[in-house]
């Protein structure tokens, strides 16, 4: 039992952290905030590609904290956004990570992706991919 009645809260807090310990894995980083910055922005650019509809349906998988930053400052008035490129999305994501000194690109976006393959069910990467453009989805590992 959670010392403040809040077992909901502190579940969702465990569960970010095992996400953010399973990419600090993948990415071999020492860094757990570089990777949760990762995390977030990887999949607010996923977000933003998608239907949404799509989006809940995503959303309704992730860990309450997770689902928060995921949705933090949408705007579903101009979603999905129109960039169709792989190097645009990388771009965009290279921009916000710039300043973090471990971060290699599209790597370990693609980390984010095995994360994402290993915490959602397929079905969901599925459809989450089939939404995206080609050039987007060609970087997403298949589940």
């Amino acid at each position: 039992m959670s010392s403040q009645g809040l077992e909901s809260i502190d579940h969702s807090v465990h569960l970010t952290h095992e996400w953010i310990n399973e990419l600090v894995g993948r990415l071999d980083w020492s860094s757990h905030r570089s990777a949760w910055r990762l995390m977030r922005v990887v999949m607010t650019r996923i977000r933003d590609h998608l239907p949404t509809n799509e989006t809940a349906q995503l959303s309704a998988q992730l860990p309450m904290l997770i689902r928060g930053s995921y949705f933090e400052g949408w705007m579903p008035k101009v979603t999905p956004i129109k960039e169709r490129s792989a190097a645009s999305f990388i771009g965009a994501i290279d921009a916000q990570m710039g300043d973090a000194s471990e971060y290699r690109g599209a790597d370990d976006i693609i980390c984010v992706f095995d994360l994402l393959n290993n915490r959602i069910t397929r079905g969901e990467v599925l459809d989450i991919q089939a939404c995206l453009p080609e050039d987007i989805r060609a970087l997403w590992p298949q589940p």
